[in-house]
């Protein structure tokens, strides 16, 4: 998890998007939002939300296949400390631990 987040920025995210999709509904929490396509909108009073998301070849590691999504996220109308505590709950559910 980052301490800031900037009105736009990018990502690479290691899953599908079948998986992407899956998390998804958790990680948007109670927020109104939308899909179409590879994209969503979220209304975040009293702002917005614009994600997009593109399924990219995998990552190989010598015999180690990892799958790859890029992700964009805009904000609109969120000031820095809103952006925060979205971001904060979705990358909390986003978040894949191994070990």
């Amino acid at each position: 998890m980052q301490s800031h987040y900037e009105a736009a920025f990018e990502r690479d995210m290691g899953c599908t998007e079948t998986e992407w999709l899956g998390w998804l509904p958790a990680a948007m929490g109670d927020v109104v939002w939308q899909r179409q396509g590879q994209s969503l909108r979220a209304e975040i009073p009293p702002g917005t939300l614009r994600i997009e998301w593109q399924a990219k070849p995998p990552r190989v590691i010598a015999l180690m296949r990892m799958p790859v999504l890029h992700v964009r996220f805009a904000f609109t109308g969120l000031d820095e400390k809103q952006r925060y505590a979205f971001m904060r709950r979705f990358d909390l559910y986003m978040q894949r631990g191994g070990g």
